[in-house]
This record gives structure tokens, sequence and C-alpha cells, in this order.
């Protein structure tokens, strides 16, 4: 009996206090629901935790690569060509039947595709000459999908650059950088259309790497002249061409143009992508080029040096007991050319010309491609021996 009267009055004990807490919660107080509320509703501490967790991840995801990508992708073009290419036939290949047969051309409409890059607001684009040079016609896509017939402006084959024009206004575009302000390891990242991936989504394919090297004297391909050009491991593949290659905070710093294959690719003809070795222009180049396009929709090359050239080889180098068998030797000097002026001589070993290395003949007439008539450049040559450095002033003949 006495049990029983314990367990009763331990109830209503219990029974009031509950009446008590629930009296204060739930009478007309706004403090006391909005307690009750919190209390209910409070995320656990896991949760919490969980959330402050996913944030700092997604913070620490974002760096310098994925803002500049984001900040730069939006003025990049994927570009699709169709030209006009000439092709010759067996017999006109070959000299004996070309006199029976005669030149037999066939012309063909070809499209191809490429990449660009808005350099302006109203409009201008950057391309490759080799992408967009000889366009009957040219569609460039921007990366909201819109599509534009484009302007050929002007193109420049020995440089390999092509200036396009749309008709639209308030475009995304990129900041030049500067040549001179580029470190070798530092960040590179290439943008473009690879494999005709843009027409996918309307976005750039992005791949990152380093600045491998510059002042890349690569030669001449195509009557196309790539000296001084950018080295990068970022992987360039067939269609990058005419795309950005711009730094970690955005600026251009070259265009994408070029890729080395290896040699048993080229020996049999075969595009095996990027191997690790792309090259660029440069953007200064790049400034200069498309100032004159836009202006005059050429590049005049109207000079003239007078000399005539030979590449050195192992023979050569040992007749005149030189260390290396880089360079060219003067055979000819034409009377009152630029080259007699500057004081040039027949057997003269040319080394140099400014800040250029002369490996070669192709070499030596690439640099030459650099400069404009009335410019002044010096010439470091070996005479006798000795080294000797001129100058000389290109002229219009």
């Amino acid at each position: 009996m006495n049990r029983l009267k314990h367990i009763l009055f331990s109830s209503a004990i219990t029974l009031i206090i509950v009446s008590l807490v629930f009296t204060i919660f739930m009478k007309n107080d706004s403090t006391g629901r909005d307690y009750l509320s919190s209390i209910l509703n409070q995320p656990s501490s896991n949760y919490l935790q969980r959330q402050q967790l996913n944030s700092s991840l997604a913070n620490e995801r974002q760096n310098i690569i994925t803002k500049t990508v984001a900040e730069v992708s939006p003025a990049v073009v994927g570009i699709n060509v169709t030209e006009i290419r000439e092709y010759r036939d067996q017999f006109s290949m070959d000299p004996f039947w070309r006199q029976f047969f005669g030149d037999r051309v066939s012309r063909q409409q070809v499209k191809s595709l490429g990449s660009g890059v808005i350099i302006s607001p109203d409009g201008y684009i950057l391309t490759n000459d080799h992408v967009a040079g000889n366009a009957i016609e040219a569609i460039v896509t921007l990366t909201d999908g819109s599509q534009y017939d484009a302007k050929v402006i002007g193109s420049d084959k020995i440089s390999d650059i092509c200036l396009l024009k749309i008709n639209a206004k308030n475009l995304p575009y990129v900041k030049f950088g500067n040549t001179d302000d580029i470190m070798i390891g530092e960040w590179a990242i290439a943008l473009g259309n690879p494999f005709g991936l843009f027409d996918i989504n309307d976005k750039p394919t992005v791949t990152v790497g380093v600045i491998s090297a510059v002042g890349m004297n690569i030669g001449t391909i195509d009557e196309r002249s790539y000296v001084n050009m950018l080295q990068t491991d970022a992987a360039i593949n067939s269609g990058n061409s005419g795309g950005p290659l711009v730094n970690a905070v955005g600026d251009l710093i070259g265009m994408n143009t070029l890729i080395l294959q290896s040699l048993d690719a080229q020996r049999y003809g075969l595009n095996l992508g990027s191997i690790g070795v792309g090259f660029a222009i440069t953007v200064n180049k790049i400034k200069k080029v498309v100032a004159e396009l836009k202006e005059k929709g050429k590049v005049d090359r109207d000079f003239w040096t007078g000399l005539s050239i030979l590449t050195i080889n192992e023979s050569i180098a040992k007749t005149y007991n030189l260390k290396s068998s880089r360079g060219v030797v003067v055979t000819q000097v034409s009377k009152n050319s630029p080259a007699s002026k500057a004081g040039l001589l027949i057997e003269d070993i040319i080394t140099a010309i400014n800040d250029f290395r002369i490996n070669d003949d192709a070499t030596l007439i690439g640099i030459l491609q650099e400069y404009r008539t009335g410019d002044v450049v010096k010439i470091k040559i070996l005479r006798d021996g000795k080294e000797q450095i001129l100058t000389m002033k290109l002229e219009k003949k």
C-alpha cells in the first residue's frame, strides 16, 4: 500500500512540473514561443560542422587559375571557315608530264575550324592566318551561343596573324599583356576549340601548363615565319590554333599556333596531338601586326638588303675555323644596297641580328620579317676571326 502511494505521489509531482513548463511556454508570450521554436529547429552540431567544411572546401578550390578562366572564357570564340583550296594532280607534280598535260589545277571548297579571341568590345577578333586568312566565309560562335558572320579585315601570312571583325558591341574581351614581362616557369593557360569541341556546348576547352621557353626560332613553315616564339607545355591540339594563351591574371601573352610532333609522326604524316611542346606567337608581335592590319589591311615589307647568304655546314665551319656551325656566310653583296652601305663583305659570318641569334638562312630571313622599312638593325659578324657589329638601315629598293 505504501509503495502504491509513493508511485501516485511521484506521478502527481511529475504532472505538476510538466504542466507548469507547458503553461510557461504556451502562454501568449512571444519570447517563450520563439525560444521553444529555436530549440526545436536548431540544427545539430554535426550539420553545422559539415556546412562549415563544405564552405571551406569550396573556397579552397577557387584559385587564381579558376578565377582567370572564368574571366577570360567569355572572350574566346570558335571559328568555322569555308575556303577555296587548289589541288594539283599527279601529272602536274611531275615536270616531265607537266609539259604534256600542263599545270592541271582543281579548286575545291574546304571547311575547317579554329579558335579566336575577342580583343576589343566592338568586335575585333584575333586568330591565325592559317585559320581564316583565305576564308570566303567565316562564322564566329560566342560562348552565349550567338553566331556572327565575320569579315576579314586583314591577314599576314608571314607572321600567321589574321584580324576579323563582327558586327557587335559591348563584347567581353581580353587585355593585352607584355612579352617583356613573361617569366619562364610561370603559369600559362591555353583556351580554344580543339577538335571542334566548342560546338558541343559553346564553351572553350582549357589546358594549363607553364611557359617552357621564350625566344624560340622555329624557322619557316609553309611560307610562314615562326621566330621569337613562346614555348609551353599547356596542351595545344588541332583546332586550338588562333586561341589565346594567357597568364595567371588573364593577360593575353600569346596566340596558340604550332605543336611539335614526334619525328615518327612527321615522317608518316600523322597528327598525334599534343606531346607537351606547343608554340605561341608573342603578344608584342601581335599588337604590332594587328595595328597595321587594322590601318592598312596588310603588312608592308618592301625593303631589301642586297645580301646573298649560305647556311654554314660542318665543311664551311672547318674552312673558317669556326667553333660552331650556327650562322650564315655572306656570298654576295649588291652594289649600293643596304648591306653594302653597312659595310658587309663577302665571307663575313653573320651570327646575330639585334638580340636574335642566327642559326641558318631561314632564321635570318624570318628575323628580318620582324622589321619594317626604315628600321635600323645591328648585325653581329665574324670577320677574320674577330667579332664586329655593323649597322644596317632597311631601305626600299
